[in-house]
Parts: C-alpha cells; structure tokens; sequence
C-alpha cells in the first residue's frame, strides 16, 4: 500500500515540474523580440555642411581612422565644366575631428589613371569601410572619351561613361592610403546574357558585413530591355562575397521595387544591426511626368529579400537647421549612415540648391540621427 502511495506521490511531482517547465519556457522564447528602428533627423549645426566654391561635390561615406581623424570620401569635379559627374568626377579624401565637421580637404584618394584602365577615366559614389583590419573604398568606375556634353551647372548626360559604370573596390592599410586598385571591376556585369538585370551597367554599390562574416552587396543594375543608350529598367540586386574583394554571387531577384516603375530607387545604404539588416534609400516615385524624390526605410532578415520597414518614410528632404529654420533641397540623396560604438549616429547626404540663374551647386551635409527602437 505504501509503495503504491510513494509511486503516486512521485507521478504527481513530475507533472508539476513538468507544468512548471512548460510555464517557464513561454516566459523565457528562443526566438529573441524583433526591433524595429524608426529614423528620424535631429538639427543640423551650420559646420556640417562640406561644400566648396569652385567643385561640385556629391555624395561622402565616412569612416573613423587609428588616427581618431573622421575620414570622409566623397565625388568632386570642377563647376565650370558642368554636371559632369559621369566622365569627370574623382574621389577625393577630408578629414575633421569630428563626424559632423568641419572637414578639410586632404587629397585625392582615387584620381584619373588613364583610358587603358576599366576605372581610368572616372571615379563616383564611395562607400568606405573597415572589415578585419582593413579599409575598403568601394565605388563606380569607368572609362571613355571624356567628351563634355553640357554647360556649366547643366546637366547632360555622356552614355558612352555612363554604360562602361562598373563597381570596383580599392584597399588600403590606412584611411590616408595609399589605396590598392584592381586592374578589373569588383563587381562586372553579366555578359553574354542580354536579358539579365545588369546586363548594361552596375554602379552604386552598398555593402556591410553579415552577421556570418560574408559581405553582402546591393548594387545598382540596368538591363537592356528598353533601348540604347538609356537602357533600363533601373533596379537593385543583391550579391554576397566570402571576401571583401570578391568574388561575388549574384542573386536573381531585384529588390526595392515598385509594381509599374522602370526607376524605383537609387542610392541604398545598408547595414546589420540587432537582428536585422538595415537600409536607407532614396525613393523615387513618378507622379505623371514629375518624379518625387524622398528617403525611406527597409528592412530584412537575410539580406536577400527586402520589405518596407514598419516606419517606412524618413523625410521629404526637409532639415531643420540649429535655428529652427528649415531647407527642403531639390535633392538629399546618397545617404550613408556613420555607426560610432554601434550605434547609427550621423546620416551623410549629396545636397543641391538651384541659384537664380538655374545653376545647380551641390555639396555634403552630415545629419545628425535619431533613432527610436521598438520591440516586437
């Protein structure tokens, strides 16, 4: 009787650990909460705004040196000659004691190195970083005739740069360089495929480390589906590397894309932070013939596949200044994100105001970032 009473008292104690277990592992998931960013500008002091008065900077990625200097590369090329970006633009290199500047110019990081050379003619849109002790400055490159095809503060277009862009990748030991250039692009088209997504041009490249240690790239691509010299669509895709030098897989699918749109978006910056990879993105929206440019927000869980963050739109292109007075730019684009201690601090962005006369004068301004996380 008394075993009977002793096997009954143990079965009982079993279900209440059991139950006890089953309660505890509700309260304590595997799966972590997911956070969810949303971005926001604070106020721009006056000294962040990188501009000269005789180059037309565009663009700036910015990374921090053993130095603690504030390294920034960005496009530059002289006004007088006009929007020339495509076949006269280079690479030059600031520095400042601070992300939010001033900056001083140093020197020219990636100059011309002569026609012969798949890079040897133009240099554009850096994004630098520092993977495993190294600095990579990656960008679009090209080459041709140089030929100049507007006036000054005009913009046309010279298709013959524009359709040789290809993505490159220069390494160095140092921010101050010197920078390691390849005698072939880091990142080419597909050749031999007239149908694929990136069979005229990539450019723009975006690119952060993976949570594995691979190196993941969105780039710009443009096919040929619609005709020459202009091509097109205009799309983004997604590539992943073992090495930050490559070589890069391709994946199929394009990403950032709006049901109807040949040109959707341009100019993303993506990075992993908490769970997630993270991207800003100039958002271009045709309203009839007039395009709508704004910043928005992306998020996703591989990589590959991208969706429209929880709190998607970011600005109009409107910053506040220190004062309280207010610019909304003709155009605030190429966002990179500097991340200090692993936190996004400052928000880099290609600025432009048109002048009285129609001139187009263009230059870096760093935004300060708020950003406010929820979980879910």
């Amino acid at each position: 009787m008394l075993k009977i009473k002793q096997l009954i008292g143990l079965v009982v104690i079993a279900l209440v650990i059991g139950a006890c277990g089953k309660k505890e592992n509700k309260q304590d998931p595997k799966k972590k909460a997911v956070i969810d960013y949303k971005i926001e500008f604070e106020k721009v002091a006056p000294q962040s705004v990188f501009v000269n008065d005789t180059m037309s900077i565009w663009g700036g990625s910015l990374v921090k040196g053993e130095d603690n200097l504030y390294h920034m590369f960005y496009s530059i090329w002289p006004k007088k000659i006009g929007w020339e970006w495509v076949n006269y633009s280079i690479i030059a290199h600031a520095t400042s004691e601070s992300p939010f500047g001033p900056f001083k110019y140093k020197d020219d990081a990636l100059p011309d190195r002569g026609p012969e050379f798949w890079d040897g003619s133009t240099t554009h849109n850096p994004t630098v970083h520092k993977f495993n002790g190294k600095y990579y400055l990656y960008y679009m490159g090209n080459t041709g005739d140089k030929k100049i095809v507007s006036a000054p503060g005009k913009q046309k277009i010279n298709w013959v740069h524009r359709n040789n862009q290809r993505i490159g990748v220069a390494v160095a030991d140092s921010p101050n360089g010197p920078w390691k250039r390849f005698d072939k692009p880091v990142l080419n088209i597909t050749e031999n495929d007239s149908l694929a997504h990136d069979a005229l041009m990539t450019s723009n490249p975006s690119v952060c480390q993976m949570a594995d240690g691979k190196i993941l790239m969105v780039y710009k691509a443009v096919g040929k589906k619609f005709p020459l010299p202009q091509g097109g669509p205009v799309v983004h895709m997604v590539a992943i590397a073992d090495s930050p030098t490559g070589p890069f897989k391709k994946y199929p699918d394009p990403v950032f894309t709006f049901e109807g749109e040949r040109f959707p978006a341009e100019d993303p910056y993506i990075w992993y932070q908490e769970g997630k990879y993270r991207a800003i993105v100039k958002r271009i929206k045709h309203e009839g013939k007039k395009r709508v440019f704004s910043l928005v927000h992306y998020d996703s869980e591989d990589g590959i596949n991208w969706n429209q963050a929880k709190h998607f739109e970011i600005s109009d292109k409107t910053v506040t200044w220190e004062d309280g007075s207010t610019t909304k730019f003709n155009h605030l684009e190429r966002p990179q994100v500097f991340i200090e201690n692993g936190e996004p601090v400052a928000l880099l962005c290609a600025a432009d105001t048109i002048d009285a006369n129609n001139v187009r004068h263009s230059y870096n301004i760093q935004i300060p970032l708020k950003i406010t996380k929820h979980k879910n």
